[in-house]
């Protein structure tokens, strides 16, 4: 019941999440450190739209799941494009 009214408060249910995600980085960069590591956090901001290959903009609907690039023909999963875009911003 409680949590039924929390999550019917927006302003409430997005600090709630707040702070979920915040102890979660919390406690990654915490387990990292312990093990000679480090944990980089990345603005995924249009991730999915930059071509991995190239770093050219491909503007893409959510809907779409693959990457096409007109620049460099590279065409892959958008996840995947995403994903290697994510590790060359955090490296």
């Amino acid at each position: 019941m409680v949590f039924k009214k929390i999550s019917q408060n927006h302003s409430l249910a997005k600090a709630i999440s707040d702070i979920a995600w915040r102890m979660l980085v919390n406690a990654t960069q915490s387990k990292a450190a312990y093990a000679g590591s480090e944990v980089v956090l990345v603005d995924p901001r249009n991730t999915y739209q930059v071509c991995s290959g190239c770093g050219v903009l491909v503007q893409k609907e959510m809907s779409e799941k693959i990457h096409i690039c007109p620049g460099c023909d590279l065409a892959m999963d958008r996840d995947l494009n995403a994903a290697l875009d994510t590790l060359r911003l955090g490296l």
